[in-house]
């Protein structure tokens, strides 16, 4: 009983410093990540009998904590976007889902076939896998609140592009991951068949679905929300009805064979537009960020032990160049890439290249992934490539968004 009182203990410390350190790192080069993570590493250091888990045998767990994590952080960064979605006030999103994830997929996929020796179905799930971003990690590079004036078409450039970046790829590169299962399944060959197929229902019918069903639940409990005469919900101002929200949407995307993590995001936009002014979608936000940042600690925390006590010493050299390479050159010059010709300051445009954090999603996607297709015999390496990225991913964009950021906001408000 002792093992599991001190479970209990750290459990109760971790969630009171994940409410407490939020305003001590704020401004300074240091963010909530990190410290859990070191402190996952630090307490699986220590002789003190802490179970660790094994992403391999622990993957069906591992699959759907990290699963609810994304989503719950997808309804929360839908929420918080301000300006209206159309084509040209999200042209920044657009090239980076058209250009910049495409890249960085087929980069990662050469160079991890390269470095590694592995055979193309394996290199392109590590690449589908950490292709996602996820600025819920580094909370400088993302909106903040909504607000409830009328400055929507104001919303900072760089901010806006990598949170409706990271909210729209975190659905939009489950098709790679499909595409690695389904070459894998074929033996590694490409033929006309599943590539045809790939393309249509994995491609087409399931983004086409998700995308539907997220508008269609949105304008539903929008009206739910903000305009039913008998049940509207926002005069009770009660935070939860954002889970329901977020399962709803990913529940019945998923039961219709779409793509949940697109409709949880497109699902958190409608809603945000159905009554863009009302303070309730403060309210919303609020709750699934706290339970967002709570999750966040907890993944973070095992994986900061899961890496001290094997992530670490499976990671041959060459997929810690591979991780390195994602972080420091493809994801970079795939940002770049997709910024030519876009009407930002050459500044802003190397910041949101810059800033592609990986995180929660490349963890959901590679369980998955290893549930479906027949990766077994390279489960610990794709394992300790995707944590060591997103280690990396963690210390250097958590240590230098803060400062980055602090200095684009200083930059503009001396323009202005």
């Amino acid at each position: 009983m002792t093992l599991v009182h001190g479970i209990y203990a750290a459990a109760g410390i971790g969630i009171l410093m994940a409410a407490v350190l939020p305003p001590l790192v704020r401004r300074r080069p240091f963010s909530i990540p990190m410290v859990f993570l070191l402190a996952g590493a630090a307490i699986a250091l220590l002789p003190l009998g802490v179970p660790v888990v094994d992403p391999v045998r622990d993957r069906v767990w591992v699959e759907h904590v990290t699963e609810v994590c994304v989503i719950v952080s997808l309804m929360g960064a839908g929420l918080a976007i301000d300006r209206p979605f159309g084509w040209r006030t999200w042209a920044g999103a657009w090239r980076f889902l058209g250009l910049a994830l495409p890249l960085t997929v087929g980069g990662v996929a050469l160079l991890g076939g390269w470095l590694m020796g592995w055979p193309p179905a394996v290199a392109l799930l590590l690449a589908g896998a950490l292709a996602p971003t996820d600025p819920v990690l580094a909370a400088e590079v993302r909106v903040g609140e909504p607000t409830s004036g009328d400055d929507e078409e104001d919303e900072e450039e760089v901010r806006f592009t990598l949170t409706s970046e990271a909210g729209l790829n975190d659905g939009l590169a489950m098709p790679f991951v499909l595409a690695a299962v389904a070459l894998a399944a074929a033996g590694g060959g490409w033929s006309a068949g599943w590539v045809g197929h790939w393309l249509l229902a994995d491609v087409l019918m399931r983004a086409v679905v998700g995308l539907v069903a997220g508008v269609a639940v949105g304008r539903l409990l929008g009206r739910l929300f903000f305009r039913s005469r008998h049940a509207r919900l926002s005069q009770q101002m009660e935070g939860f009805t954002a889970l329901g929200a977020t399962f709803t949407a990913y529940g019945l995307t998923e039961l219709l064979h779409g793509y949940g993590f697109l409709a949880v995001f497109v699902a958190a936009c409608t809603i945000r537009g159905a009554e863009r002014s009302h303070g309730y979608h403060q309210v919303l936000h609020g709750f699934s960020e706290q339970i967002e940042r709570l999750l966040t600690a907890v993944l973070l925390f095992l994986l900061g032990g899961y890496l001290v006590a094997d992530g670490l010493a499976d990671l041959p050299w060459q997929g810690a160049l591979l991780g390195l390479a994602l972080i420091l050159v493809i994801r970079p010059a795939a940002g770049a890439a997709a910024q030519l010709g876009f009407p930002a300051e050459p500044r802003e445009r190397a910041v949101t290249a810059l800033f592609g954090i990986r995180g929660i999603g490349s963890l959901f996607y590679l369980a998955y992934a290893l549930g479906e297709g027949p990766f077994t015999r390279y489960a610990d390496e794709l394992w300790a490539v995707t944590a060591f990225t997103v280690l990396v991913s963690v210390l250097l964009h958590g240590a230098t968004a803060t400062p980055v950021i602090r200095h684009l906001d200083r930059r503009r408000e001396r323009v202005s």
